[in-house]
C-alpha cells in the first residue's frame, strides 16, 4: 500500500511538473522539449531527487510515447504520398547519410575505438529524431509548410533505413558470422517490405476495418493495432517505431483524421514522458569527461544537417526561407541514436561510447528545437546584412532613376515569389500537401 501511494505521488508530480513546464514554454513561444529533458536530469541518476517506484512505469510510458509520435507522423501521410516522396527524395537520403554518418565514424576512429564502434557512432550521428521533429513541427505550426514534405521524406528514409542498419549493427556487436547476419537482415527487410506493401495496396481495406462512428471504439482499435504491430516488428528485429509509422500511413481519410484528433492528447502525454525518461537515465557526472568531443561532434553534425535540409529543399524548389527552416528542423537527434548507443553499451565494446553518445544527443535534442525556430530568421538577417554592406560599397543610383525603379521592381518580384514559395500547398479540392482536408 505504501509503495502504491509513493508511486501515485511520484508519477502525479511528474505529470503536474510537465504541465507547468509546458505552460511556461507556451508563454514564451518555444518548444517545451528542452525543459522536459532538464527535468529528467534533475530527477534521474545523480540528479537532485532520484525517482524510485515510478521509474519502471515511466520507462513503459516512454516507449509508448515514441510509438505514438511515429504513428501520428504516419497519419500525416497517405501511402501514395509516401511512395511518391521516396521516389523523388532518395538522393537527399543518400546525401544525408554521407554528410552525417561520416563525422561520427571519423570521431570514433580518431579516438581509437576501432571499426565496429565507428559504425555504431556513425549511426548515432546520422539519424535525426523523428519523435522530436514531429513534436517541433506541430508546436511551430509548420505541418502545412512547403518544406515539410522534404523534411518528412528524409525522416522516412532514415527510419526505414533503420530496418537495414539495426540488424547489421546487432550482428557486428554480437560478432555473428556472415550467414547469421544475412539471415537477420533478410528477415528485417522482409518484414518492413511486407508491411509497406500492405499499407500501399490494402490501406483502404485496413481503414474500413478500423473505421467506427464511436470515438471510444476507434481509439481502442487504432491504439491496439499500433501497439501489436510495433511489438511484432520489434520481435522480428525491425524497429517498433517503423512499425508504428507504417500503421499510420496505412490509415487514410476520415479514419486518419478521427484517429489524429483522438490520439493527439495521448501523444502529448506520453511524448513528454519519453523526454523525461531520456533525462532520467543520464547521469550528469558521466557527461563531463566527454563533453568537449561531444560538443565538437554536435557542432559539426548540426551544420551538416542544416546543409542536408537546405540542399534537399532547394532541389525540391522550396524558397530560401523554407530551405533554412528545413535544415534547422533536422538538427535534433534522439530516440534512434539512444537505441543504437544502448546496443553498443550492452555489448561492452567501448566504455566511453555510451556517455559520449548520451552527451551528444542531449546537446542536440536541446539545440534542435532552437535551430528549428531560429535558423531561418538568423540566416535571413545575416543575408540582409551582407546585402546591405554590398549595397553601401556599390555604385550609387540616382534617386528616382530607372535603375532605382528597376531595383525596386526586382525586390518586389523576389518578395512576391518568396511569399508564394513559402505558402502552404493547396490543391483545387482544398487538401494540403500532406493529404489532409
Amino acid at each position: 500500500m505504501h509503495s502504491s501511494a509513493v508511486f501515485l505521488i511520484e508519477f502525479g508530480a511528474i505529470i503536474l511538473g510537465l504541465g507547468l513546464l509546458g505552460r511556461f514554454a507556451g508563454r514564451f513561444q518555444f518548444s517545451p522539449i528542452p525543459l522536459y529533458l532538464l527535468a529528467g536530469l534533475a530527477f534521474g541518476e545523480g540528479g537532485l531527487l532520484p525517482l524510485g517506484t515510478s521509474e519502471e512505469f515511466v520507462a513503459i510510458g516512454a516507449e509508448i510515447g515514441v510509438i505514438l509520435l511515429l504513428l501520428m507522423l504516419g497519419l500525416e501521410y497517405t501511402a501514395s504520398d509516401l511512395v511518391s516522396n521516396l521516389k523523388t527524395q532518395y538522393p537527399a537520403g543518400l546525401v544525408d547519410a554521407a554528410l552525417n554518418a561520416l563525422p561520427g565514424a571519423v570521431m570514433a576512429l580518431l579516438l581509437g575505438w576501432g571499426p565496429v564502434a565507428a559504425v555504431v557512432l556513425a549511426g548515432v550521428t546520422w539519424i535525426s529524431s523523428s519523435g522530436v521533429i514531429a513534436k517541433v513541427l506541430g508546436d511551430l505550426g509548420r505541418l502545412g509548410n512547403r518544406e515539410t514534405p522534404v523534411v518528412l521524406s528524409i525522416l522516412v528514409l532514415e527510419d526505414l533505413s533503420m530496418a537495414v542498419y539495426l540488424p547489421i549493427v546487432t550482428a557486428l556487436l554480437a560478432g555473428a558470422g556472415l550467414a547469421a547476419g544475412s539471415v537477420t537482415l533478410a528477415i528485417a527487410l522482409g518484414v518492413a517490405g511486407l508491411v509497406l506493401l500492405l499499407a500501399v495496396r490494402y490501406g483502404r481495406h485496413i481503414s474500413r476495418f478500423v473505421s467506427s462512428d464511436d470515438p471510444e471504439k476507434l481509439l481502442l482499435v487504432v491504439l491496439g493495432l499500433t501497439l501489436v504491430v510495433a511489438g511484432l516488428a520489434q520481435q522480428l528485429q525491425v524497429s517498433a517505431a517503423v512499425g508504428a509509422f507504417l500503421v499510420g500511413i496505412a490509415l487514410s481519410g476520415e479514419v486518419a483524421e478521427g484517429a489524429h484528433n483522438l490520439l493527439a492528447p495521448l501523444r502529448d502525454l506520453f511524448a513528454a514522458v519519453f523526454f523525461v525518461f531520456f533525462g532520467l537515465h543520464t547521469d550528469p557526472a558521466s557527461i563531463a569527461p566527454v563533453l568537449l568531443p561531444a560538443l565538437a561532434l554536435a557542432l559539426v553534425t548540426a551544420l551538416t544537417k542544416i546543409a542536408t535540409g537546405y540542399w534537399a529543399a532547394k532541389r525540391a524548389g522550396v524558397s530560401v526561407k523554407g530551405r533554412w527552416r528545413a535544415g534547422g528542423t533536422l538538427v535534433a537527434r534522439g530516440e534512434f541514436s539512444i537505441v543504437i548507443a544502448g546496443l553498443a553499451v550492452t555489448s561492452g565494446i567501448e566504455p566511453s561510447l555510451g556517455p559520449l553518445a548520451t552527451a551528444y544527443v542531449l546537446i542536440l535534442v536541446i539545440v534542435g528545437p532552437l535551430t528549428a525556430r531560429y535558423t531561418e530568421p538568423v540566416a535571413m538577417r545575416l543575408t540582409r546584412w551582407r546585402a546591405g554592406r554590398g549595397a553601401s560599397t556599390g555604385p550609387a543610383v540616382a534617386e528616382g532613376g530607372a535603375g532605382a525603379e528597376g531595383e525596386t521592381r526586382g525586390v518586389e518580384g523576389e518578395a512576391s515569389a518568396e511569399s508564394a514559395a513559402d505558402a502552404p500547398y493547396e490543391s483545387v479540392d482544398g487538401r494540403d500537401v500532406l493529404g489532409r482536408s
